[in-house]
């Protein structure tokens, strides 16, 4: 997105969410949030291997009854 484009984001996001946000809080956010993309986009480049990220198992803790 471009600098407008996310600034409009921001803008109609805090409407919707019924945040008020002053023009310099705005601006403030917008520019936050194209840093995170920007973090986000060399991230999402980056080519992983299955054997790079193993997915992990869900194993709960034992259960144990209470004692009456």
């Amino acid at each position: 997105m471009t600098e407008q484009q996310t600034l409009a984001y921001v803008k109609a996001a805090s409407v919707a969410v019924d945040l008020p946000l002053g023009d310099a809080q705005a601006q403030r956010v917008a520019t936050h949030l194209q840093r995170t993309a920007a973090l986000a986009a060399l991230l999402d480049g980056f080519e992983l291997a299955p054997h790079d990220e193993p997915a992990e198992i869900y194993c709960p803790a034992p259960f144990q009854a209470s004692q009456p």
